[in-house]
């Protein structure tokens, strides 16, 4: 009975010592801000915000999320840089900040100036075509790209974004040559794939399965490393005809370097928390997007570098430039 009772007390003592390093002391006594590199309503915007939810769940504390669009998010990174490291100022990104010290768009190693804290949610992108293309399939698309090289046309949000750069790896993989149409977001893309001024694009399962559904749009492949329960009949673009492809979007928040690890970790014991409960499971599901499994700020810091060290080869290996 008496080691029961000791086995009890010290699993009490060790969850409320657990609990206790969520949370510093004298943190957070003020608002945080998190600043974001886009304008609101984008998916990044969406996603900083549904994790500012949670951390004023548990803390009670508001959390100002602080919009500044401009220079690829290079005007937002190059804020948070310059703040005080003391966890009132946090950045709300996805990998254009990689590319973006990839690119050399910023003018500090991205991997020493942020401290990772927290991943949000990962979401795929579904490759569409306009549904005059007589390709069926990913092998189908490769087959006729390749007997047209150069005569089809992709379109992505920008020089140096995500879609870019993942498309340029789907040439790469694939051995076509299909151009590059750059846009100034992913829906003025998708709307001239609609449209027929250009073949096809990559977008988010929300955006592609309206049109997918009414046939003005053709959907081959899922850029995911699993097939979405949204869309079960539609393979990835690696099982589908380019083994080992894959591309998605991920969000996440960062701390300037120099942040306290204390409140590192409680930042990221919170927001992970809170994505990863089954109501915000289910309801990101919904659209698409999967919440990304709870995980330290070292583990989220080693994939960070390791996926920055792979965009590197491969920015290399297409020699993307931007001026």
């Amino acid at each position: 009975m008496f080691k029961r009772v000791c086995s009890v007390i010290v699993v009490l003592c060790t969850a409320a010592a657990a609990h206790a390093q969520e949370r510093p002391p004298d943190y957070p006594k003020k608002p945080i801000r998190v600043i974001v590199g886009i304008a609101p309503g984008g998916g990044l915007d969406a996603m900083v915000r549904l994790g500012a939810q949670k951390l004023v769940e548990r803390w009670g504390q508001p959390v100002i999320v602080d919009n500044r669009p401009g220079g690829g998010t290079v005007i937002a990174m190059e804020m948070v840089v310059q703040a005080v490291p003391d966890g009132y100022t946090l950045l709300g990104a996805s990998e254009t900040l990689m590319m973006n010290g990839v690119l050399k768009r910023a003018a500090y190693d991205v991997r020493t100036a942020f401290i990772p804290i927290a991943q949000l949610t990962t979401q795929p992108y579904v490759l569409v075509v306009h549904p005059s293309l007589p390709a069926k399939s990913v092998k189908e698309l490769i087959a006729h790209a390749k007997s047209r090289p150069g005569a089809l046309s992709y379109g992505s949000q920008g020089m140096g974004t995500t879609g870019h750069i993942g498309w340029e790896r789907f040439n790469l993989m694939a051995g076509v040559n299909i151009l590059h149409v750059p846009y100034k977001g992913a829906a003025p893309a998708l709307i001239d794939v609609i449209g027929g001024q250009i073949h096809m694009t990559f977008s988010i399962i929300a955006a592609t399965g309206p049109h997918m559904k009414t046939g003005k749009l053709r959907g081959l492949g899922l850029t995911g490393t699993r097939r979405s329960e949204l869309l079960p009949d539609l393979p990835t673009v690696a099982e589908a005809g380019v083994p080992g492809f894959q591309v998605r979007n991920t969000y996440g928040y960062l701390a300037p370097a120099g942040t306290p690890q204390g409140i590192v970790r409680a930042l990221a014991a919170v927001i992970s928390q809170g994505m990863n409960t089954p109501e915000t499971v289910k309801a990101l599901a919904a659209d698409g997007s999967e919440v990304v499994a709870p995980a330290t700020p070292e583990e989220f810091k080693a994939k960070f570098n390791s996926e920055y060290a792979t965009l590197e080869k491969l920015i290399k290996a297409i020699n993307i430039k931007i001026d």
